[in-house]
């Protein structure tokens, strides 16, 4: 396949062409509740191509690998015809030729396993929940993809590579009386399934903080320091930053392309943010990614100023920048986009106990429950959170949500914790129509941000 789509790329009439094929398969085993929803193995296979000529692009999906010849030389048609028709010609930096294969062998491989191991996984950890007398329903979600793909360009690139991820996630409720309350758990979020295996005791301190959470009083609305474990900051880091790293969405935004040019200053010098896609075992790892780059570490924020960006060759030639590997596609029918890898803040200095005790009257915020961005806007829930008095944890707090603006929010991070970690669950939503990315993950140490808003959900 790899040599016949090669010699296919070779001869195509375009400035640049490349063709990407791919076999997936998905597993996907959900209980609600005591209710096993579905059980089920899916298979598809495809191709991808995309050609610039004369300033131009084009794209087109196809099914019958014996076609991505015929289909691929009508894209270099189309990119030249509407080459035609744009002022502003789309170029492409130089990339690296790479001829190699990258298969994946992890510790337990997910693809090795039988599905009844699986659904028995599954169903132990949804008994656990439902075994708690105050939760009156669940949802437990194995999840697993495999995509063995293909990628050759007209200018000698041939690279065979995979992509594996699998977790269990899902969400916990809890009742009593009229409270009604959800918390959230995901393990693994990688190649490995053996990260999946003897996981009761976190699933365990999961089902007690969401009944915990059914006597704990609403967080009280007001501007407020606080404090947010790793798994909040990771994906405010994300979504409140990360999208405004990928250069795709900027380069036809002007107004955020001109406020966030490489060395403007965002925060403070101990503030440093990072995208990594050669971090093993976490959900946003890959060797190249789907425009035949090899991916590698991007320091987005450097002791607080703007020092990089996510790219395309595309993007990368439209601002003069380094190539960064993140162009990437969920699957054979999507043209790739610019997304993040493993996206985190570096640890700093600070210890947790330090930045419980700066803070006189304030917030602790615990787990991230979604969210949503508007340009510099962020709101994001917490899943509980504990009151901070005169340098002390306090009670409990639930249904808690935090907003504010980006750039105001990131010079008021003040302390950066020591403590590292990753998130376990990965994915982002992005593109129209939507691409839901399996392979992004998140990370943060503790962070203190002096002042940001808090009102109940």
């Amino acid at each position: 396949m790899k040599d016949r789509l090669a010699a296919i790329a070779a001869e195509l009439p375009a400035d640049y062409a490349d063709i990407r094929f791919e076999e997936n398969r998905k597993v996907r085993i959900l209980y609600e509740g005591k209710k096993l929803s579905e059980v089920a193995m899916t298979a598809m296979s495809g191709g991808h191509a995309r050609a610039y000529a004369n300033g131009g692009k084009a794209i087109s999906s196809f099914s019958d690998p014996e076609r991505a010849g015929p289909i691929a030389e009508s894209t270099c048609n189309s990119a030249a015809l509407v080459g035609t028709l744009r002022d502003k010609k789309l170029r492409l930096a130089e990339a690296p030729v790479i001829a190699d294969s990258f298969l994946l062998s992890p510790a337990q491989d997910p693809r090795r396993i039988s599905l009844k191991e699986k659904l028995d996984l599954a169903t132990h950890y949804n008994e656990m929940i439902l075994a708690e007398p105050n939760v009156i329903t669940s949802q437990t979600y194995y999840d697993e993809f495999a995509s063995r793909r293909v990628f050759v360009n007209s200018e000698g690139s041939a690279i065979e590579y995979e992509l594996l991820n699998c977790g269990i996630v899902g969400f916990i409720v809890a009742k009593k009386g009229n409270v009604v309350q959800r918390v959230r758990f995901a393990f693994g979020g990688c190649e490995d399934f053996g990260r999946l295996l003897g996981r009761e005791d976190d699933l365990k301190k999961q089902i007690v903080k969401a009944c915990e959470l059914l006597d704990a009083e609403p967080v009280k609305a007001g501007i407020f320091p606080v404090i947010l474990d790793p798994s909040e900051a990771g994906v405010f880091i994300h979504e409140a930053f990360g999208h405004l790293s990928e250069g795709d969405g900027l380069q036809n935004n002007p107004a955020f392309r001109d406020r966030l040019k490489l060395q403007t200053d965002l925060g403070r010098p101990i503030l440093n943010a990072t995208d990594d896609p050669t971090l093993e075992g976490r959900p946003g790892h890959f060797v190249v990614d789907d425009e035949g780059v090899r991916g590698v570490k991007t320091h987005l924020i450097t002791e607080g100023v703007l020092t990089g960006r996510l790219h395309s060759r595309e993007t990368a030639a439209e601002f003069d920048e380094p190539l960064s590997g993140n162009m990437r596609a969920v699957d054979a029918p999507f043209t790739p986009l610019v997304r993040m890898s493993n996206v985190f803040i570096e640890p700093g200095d600070s210890s947790f106990d330090e930045m419980i005790s700066s803070i006189d009257h304030g917030y602790y915020l615990v787990g991230s429950k979604g969210g949503q961005t508007s340009g510099d806007q962020f709101t994001f829930g917490a899943q509980w959170g504990f009151q901070i008095d005169n340098g002390r944890l306090g009670p409990m707090v639930s249904d808690i949500n935090m907003s504010g603006e980006l750039f105001s929010t990131l010079q008021a991070i003040s302390m950066v914790g020591d403590d590292l970690r990753f998130n376990e669950r990965g994915g982002c939503g992005k593109g129209t129509p939507m691409q839901t990315n399996r392979k992004s993950g998140t990370g943060a140490p503790h962070v203190k941000i002096d002042a940001v808003t808090i009102g109940g959900v």
